[in-house]
């Protein structure tokens, strides 16, 4: 699957950013090689690499999918929780 088809895809579901806190933390400090991993696997996209290399994370758009925490559970997460009633992903298949 093309990365357009699979945006063309995303772009259907709504995602309804929780109140504060958001569901899914980081750790101070994660491991670089950790957050590379999640980089290629959250399909999603929300981890992100600027254009000086860093890696960033946006936790607003999360599918739920668990993929991080499969991958790297405590090395990057300091706490990973479904959104609240109300709030996250809401998939809309078209």
């Amino acid at each position: 699957m093309s990365d357009s088809n699979l945006n063309d895809k995303l772009s259907h579901n709504c995602y309804l950013a929780p109140s504060q806190p958001p569901s899914i933390v980081l750790v101070s400090a994660p491991q670089r090689a950790q957050l590379t991993q999640l980089l290629f696997a959250c399909p999603a996209g929300l981890y992100q690499q600027t254009t000086s290399s860093e890696i960033i994370f946006e936790p607003n758009g999360c599918l739920e999918c668990g993929t991080c925490r499969i991958l790297c559970d405590l090395e990057v997460m300091a706490s990973w929780r479904y959104p609240g009633a109300g709030h996250g992903v809401i998939f809309r298949f078209g």
